[in-house]
């Protein structure tokens, strides 16, 4: 495919920089410009990295323009995307997609109207540790997953962001911007889920700022910083799933998914990379050698060491597929169904009663290492 789309980006905070680091590594797509409704932000990006500065209505407008990121706060993700949708582009979302089924299912509506696609973060699950498990659940390692549990618990993004005040507002949350990565791997490893239920608390109504530059501030908590929940999966799996940002240390596994024959024990889905260990049977657990995905290869320093970070490879994914006409991975089906998980625990932590989901979504089609390598800028 010779043609690249062009990309544009609207809100230049914090994860753009990821975005605009890591689009070089991909075939399909080039980063062409950014806006922000801080215009000063925008030319900031745009000078780091050789791009054109828009306004926002400026980049709608502009015909070199084919996909818009949206990388807007989660509170107006919806508004942002259905005026790139009626501006007549395709759209790309960070994570969440939505805050809720009703805002989802519109932007489906206009999208298909016009002939458009929508895709969304998180694109973890296609990094090579959790697509080595995909293969392990393909080729029928573990037989039928029947269980499973998901812990990610910590104390919170006001340690480390510079404006942690979004987090802790309805459409964050620790389920709304953690439990994306976690549900989104949970579908694309064993489908869709069936119906949920969860507890939710708020141990502490408001929070200090730790980081700078606002160390010492006071900030709000409006919305549950503790979630228990329970999900039941159309397949019959039953997987618990607990986040927290009131949680100091603990000794649980990202995740682990139990089958009839085996068992395995899955990385941080926050992350591309990681070790996979998997036991069949009553045998001992082992670490699987790396596979040879390159998805998996470490390219940045962490404070943990080399880690594996490819995200802007659903995007690239997305227009790769528009190209060459078949679905893409990152789906408005999958993220919408996220979504669906997602606000349905927290409806349930509210009423104390089972919440139905409202819709369901194919499983994507697994990444492989050919694949996979198809989708870089250079064939490795």
């Amino acid at each position: 495919m010779a043609k690249k789309l062009g990309i544009g980006v609207i809100g230049c905070g914090n994860i753009s920089k990821a975005y605009f680091s890591l689009a070089p590594l991909f075939r399909g797509i080039e980063m062409r410009a950014c806006a922000d409704i801080n215009m000063d932000a925008a030319k900031a990006r745009a000078k780091e990295f050789k791009l054109r500065a828009e306004t926002v209505d400026g980049l709608l407008q502009a015909d070199d323009i084919d996909i818009i990121v949206n990388l807007t706060i989660p509170a107006v993700h919806y508004e942002v995307s259905k005026q790139v949708l009626d501006a007549g582009k395709h759209v790309y979302s960070e994570k969440p997609f939505v805050l809720s089924v009703k805002e989802g299912l519109d932007l489906k509506a206009r999208a298909e109207k016009k002939g458009l696609r929508i895709g969304s973060a998180p694109d973890t699950f296609l990094g090579g540790a959790h697509q080595l498990v995909r293969e392990l659940v393909d080729t029928g390692k573990l037989g039928k997953i029947t269980s499973g549990t998901c812990h990610v618990m910590g104390h919170g993004m006001e340690h480390w962001h510079p404006n942690p005040d979004f987090f802790f507002q309805p459409g964050a949350g620790p389920v709304l911007d953690i439990g994306p990565y976690y549900i989104t791997n949970l579908i694309q490893l064993i489908g869709p889920v069936k119906q949920v239920a969860a507890f939710a608390s708020t141990p502490a109504k408001e929070r200090t700022i730790s980081s700078k530059p606002r160390a010492g501030e006071k900030i709000p908590v409006n919305t549950p910083t503790t979630i228990h929940g329970l999900l039941e999966f159309e397949n019959g799996a039953v997987v618990t799933l607990n986040t927290s940002w009131d949680v100091w240390a603990h000794g649980h596994a990202p995740m682990e998914l139990y089958g009839e024959t085996g068992t395995v024990f899955v990385p941080d889905p926050n992350f591309f990379g990681g070790d996979v260990r998997f036991t069949e049977d009553s045998k001992p657990v082992k670490k699987l050698p790396k596979w040879k995905h390159p998805f998996g290869v470490p390219n940045e320093m962490h404070s943990q060491g080399m880690m594996a970070n490819y995200r802007t490879a659903g995007l690239a994914d997305m227009a790769v597929a528009i190209a060459e006409g078949r679905p893409h991975r990152c789906s408005m089906e999958l993220a919408l169904h996220a979504v669906d998980v997602m606000t349905g625990l927290l409806r349930s932590g509210e009423t104390g009663k089972f919440v139905a989901m409202q819709t369901s979504c194919d499983r994507p089609a697994a990444l492989g290492v050919k694949e996979a390598k198809e989708l870089l800028a250079k064939k490795n």
